[in-house]
């Protein structure tokens, strides 16, 4: 099983935003004079808001499927029975995984990317996919992302060489 390597400081970053946006949020308002318990419950609920939001979710893989989990539910897609595979470019750009039991699993393309052991078991399952014939949607993408991983794993080997120019 993989699990996506960069989370957990994805993780801390969303709590030190909240947690610093709350701090100045409460100085702010002590400065004035207007700070209340109600106000600063207020600014706790808007505090973690921004924590909800910044919160990425948890990507995990194993043979044959690939999960997304977030704060209020799971996603599971069955990789060896991938129907589509959808990239959707844009500012925030998000593959999108479809397979024939109905499940469905929206994720951040760089995810996969920066985590190559992701990539591989994703791939794996996409190729069994396409040799049952299932997948039949997406394998441009697929492309697509497997030059991207190459790409960033090339440039990782020549900088962990020392050949990076």
């Amino acid at each position: 099983m993989a699990h996506d390597r960069r989370w957990a400081g994805d993780l801390r970053y969303a709590g030190c935003w909240a947690a610093g946006f709350l701090a100045l949020l409460l100085v702010v308002d002590a400065a004035y004079g207007t700070l209340s318990a109600v106000r600063a419950a207020l600014w706790a609920v808007l505090a973690l808001s921004l924590f909800l939001i910044l919160l990425p979710p948890r990507v995990t893989a194993g043979p044959g499927w690939l999960a997304t989990r977030d704060l209020f539910r799971t996603r599971r897609v069955r990789t060896d029975r991938l129907t589509s595979v959808v990239w959707s470019d844009g500012v925030a750009q998000r593959l999108v995984l479809r397979d024939g039991d109905g499940g469905l699993v929206p994720l951040d393309p760089r995810v996969l990317v920066d985590n190559p052991r992701l990539w591989l078991l994703l791939d794996a399952g996409a190729r069994v996919s396409r040799e049952r014939g299932t997948l039949e949607y997406g394998v441009v993408a697929l492309r697509r992302l497997a030059g991207k991983v190459d790409g960033e794993t090339a440039k990782a080997v020549f900088r962990a060489s020392g050949m990076d120019a």
